[in-house]
């Protein structure tokens, strides 16, 4: 519930803006690592090599951010947020694509030169990974959000875990499958890494997920008293287009 007495539309809050930029650093600093490169560590599943890009490690952390978003703003404000990131992605795509297509400097091409650059920024500049990042991003974020903001209310703000974990193995699930496929059609990965990618990418997200939980009840406790909210959203429209407030 709203714990101010000012109607929602009409907060303003403390810390929100400084959630979205570190959401959206995040965001745009684990895609830039997917591109650049693939970490193996020597582990197995059975016989499934758990490989996995390297943006990985960090991406997981914007889901948490999501879930800090969602639980105490509300889904309408993080729905604002994950357009935001959207188009800082869209930008960042966009502005390396640019990189790409200038002339080299001959002294650059001596030490590093184009071929450097297509091999860990290509993906990310050349539409795939861009293609990839953002359909995955898109129904990944949005379906973690709806469902931790519907299972809010359907559990009345108690167990917490639940709506973290189980808006977070919905969420990662349809963002690692969309990622790994679309950047596996657009020639990014292999199709020969796929089930790998998929399956280890989903595996490890999750695990940052529970492993952090500790974590996202005390950020969600410290700004639901430094901003003395806990939206519920028992009339929001869910529709992700639906930008405006």
């Amino acid at each position: 519930m709203n714990l101010s007495n000012q109607p929602a539309n009409q907060r303003s809050y403390r810390f929100f803006d400084l959630v979205m930029v570190l959401f959206v650093t995040v965001l745009i600093t684990s895609n830039i690592a997917s591109s650049a490169k693939i970490v193996d560590w020597g582990v197995s599943l059975g016989s499934l090599r758990l490989a996995f890009d390297a943006g990985t490690i960090l991406f997981p952390v914007s889901y948490i951010f999501g879930d800090v978003l969602t639980e105490v703003y509300g889904y309408r404000r993080s729905r604002r947020v994950i357009w935001a990131g959207f188009g800082a992605l869209a930008l960042t795509a966009l502005v390396l694509w640019l990189v790409r297509i200038m002339p080299g400097e001959a002294t650059w091409e001596s030490y590093a030169g184009q071929s450097a650059y297509e091999a860990i920024l290509g993906g990310m500049s050349s539409g795939g990974i861009v293609l990839a990042s953002l359909s995955a991003y898109f129904a990944g974020e949005f379906t973690n959000s709806f469902i931790l903001a519907r299972l809010k209310l359907l559990t009345r703000g108690r167990w917490l875990w639940t709506r973290t974990i189980g808006s977070t193995l919905a969420g990662e699930a349809v963002d690692s499958a969309i990622f790994v496929a679309v950047a596996s059609l657009a020639g990014v990965f292999p199709w020969s890494l796929f089930l790998t990618l998929a399956v280890t990418n989903y595996i490890f997200k999750v695990a940052v997920e529970v492993v952090m939980t500790p974590l996202t009840y005390w950020v969600v406790g410290l700004l639901k008293r430094a901003e003395n909210e806990d939206y519920y959203d028992w009339h929001t429209n869910f529709n992700p287009f639906r930008i405006s407030e």
